[in-house]
């Protein structure tokens, strides 16, 4: 038997991509591959794609066009995989194997079938697998952060989205197997655990009849973790009960990420969420009663269609009204396979992106408004990195989530993947500045 060939992943898309990157990376590892982050230097480059929308997929396609043109042997893993798995086949003779959202677990018996000579394409049409503490994982975040994956899988059918045909209907994990991963986490000196799965206010449906959100975020009360953030949670979903979990978890921060979309209820429905209309502001007023110091991130999607300027107004109106903390802005992305797909007035780009444009111009002085009321405190901030010229470190408060929120610039000294407290003197649209509080 030679040498086993070196392999480097190239990881593109959300954090549920990310965790499936750390299982390959984990499962490789411990086959005995070299796994080096440099391209240029490994015989095979698996590329984790994302495919849901149009960017995207762009992203990924130029990724593995160039990844094509220094004759490497690409193995694409992921959604686009999944997504367009004969079309890349028959595309890019330099793709050697590809494998699907449910079959990244199989990464180690494709390389083998690849190096017997074998082109594999290794994707379940209907995703079933998911990982759990047992599955081997490589951590590829900053020391102090993970991602806990609760559930995957989606079984709403929001008109516009991609994903459950990508990624099946949701599949829970137990709470003893979150649990279970999370000690391991935190014996790794994990001082942020972020909880995600597509719909994060559903977990627990299939398997246990209910949603367990606020089963689980007691359970995890008692693991010497100091943050538990929590990612798509559904308005919906919000019960008093998993209101009251966040209050009464004082591990669990009350950061609070709503994926809206939209405000009006006409759109809604035409995206086939006619729930939530019904319960859009009421909902927000009662976590902001409950809840006073929680911090509401939301994403909104502009320009779906037969969205006219009335139903636009409004979603002005409720930008203005609820003053969230941060606002994420997309245009609508038409993807084949989707009822939105083939709805009447498509709007124009152009007219998408000034309204796009609009929204992050109205929610602009709202964020640092926000920000500024932070000006005069102490915070407690996670060190993530350190500037190796300046010796400048940048980090979080409970305020931001990695990558999608602002970060704090701070003068001093601390050490990375620790919490120190800040004195916070400067703040701008996204971002503040502070200087550590030396005891």
């Amino acid at each position: 038997m030679g040498e086993k060939p070196t392999i480097a992943i190239s990881h593109l898309g959300c954090e549920k991509n990310r965790i499936d990157t750390e299982h390959m990376l984990g499962l490789l590892v411990e086959a005995g591959y070299d796994v080096d982050t440099n391209e240029e230097l490994a015989d095979y480059v698996i590329v984790n794609t994302c495919s849901f929308i149009e960017a995207a997929r762009e992203e990924s396609v130029r990724t593995l066009v160039e990844l094509a043109e220094t004759n490497k042997k690409i193995v694409i893993t992921g959604c686009m995989a999944q997504h367009f798995q004969e079309q890349l086949l028959e595309e890019l003779p330099e793709a050697v194997a590809v494998v699907g959202t449910g079959d990244y677990h199989k990464i180690v018996n494709v390389i083998e079938r690849v190096e017997q000579g074998e082109r594999v394409k290794q994707v379940s049409v209907e995703p079933t697998y998911i990982a759990d503490e047992t599955t081997p994982r490589y951590r590829t975040t900053t020391e102090g952060v993970a991602y806990l994956r609760v559930a995957e899988g989606c079984d709403y059918r929001c008109a516009f989205c991609i994903i459950p045909y990508l990624r099946g209907n949701q599949r829970s994990r137990t709470i003893e197997s979150i649990v279970a991963e999370a000690k391991q986490l935190a014996s790794q000196g994990v001082q942020e655990i972020i909880l995600i799965s597509q719909i994060t206010t559903n977990y627990g449906l299939d398997i246990y009849g209910k949603p367990k959100l606020a089963e689980l975020l007691r359970a995890l009360a008692n693991i010497d973790i100091p943050w538990i953030r929590v990612h798509y949670a559904y308005p919906t979903g919000l019960t008093p009960d998993v209101i009251t979990a966040f209050k009464e978890t004082p591990n669990v921060l009350p950061y609070l990420d709503l994926p809206l979309q939209h405000s009006h209820p006409e759109i809604l429905r035409a995206m086939n969420r006619p729930w939530q209309g019904r319960v859009n502001n009421e909902i927000i007023d009662r976590i902001k009663t409950a809840l006073p110091t929680a911090v509401l991130r939301t994403t909104f999607i502009v320009g779906f269609p037969g969205e006219t300027q009335e139903h636009f107004e409004h979603l002005l109106e409720f930008v203005q009204r609820h003053e969230f903390d941060h606002v994420g802005v997309f245009t609508f992305s038409p993807e084949e396979e989707t009822p939105a797909y083939k709805l009447p007035n498509q709007l124009p780009q152009q007219v998408m992106d000034e309204r796009r444009h609009r929204v992050m111009e109205l929610q602009q002085p709202i964020s640092q408004r926000k920000n500024q009321q932070e000006i005069g405190k102490i915070v407690d901030v996670l060190i993530e990195q350190e500037n190796p010229e300046s010796g400048k470190l940048i980090g979080r408060s409970g305020r931001f989530s990695p990558e999608v929120d602002g970060q704090i610039y701070i003068e001093g000294t601390a050490k990375l993947g620790t919490i120190v407290p800040v004195a916070i003197h400067g703040a701008d649209t996204y971002d503040l500045y502070g200087q550590v509080v030396n005891n």
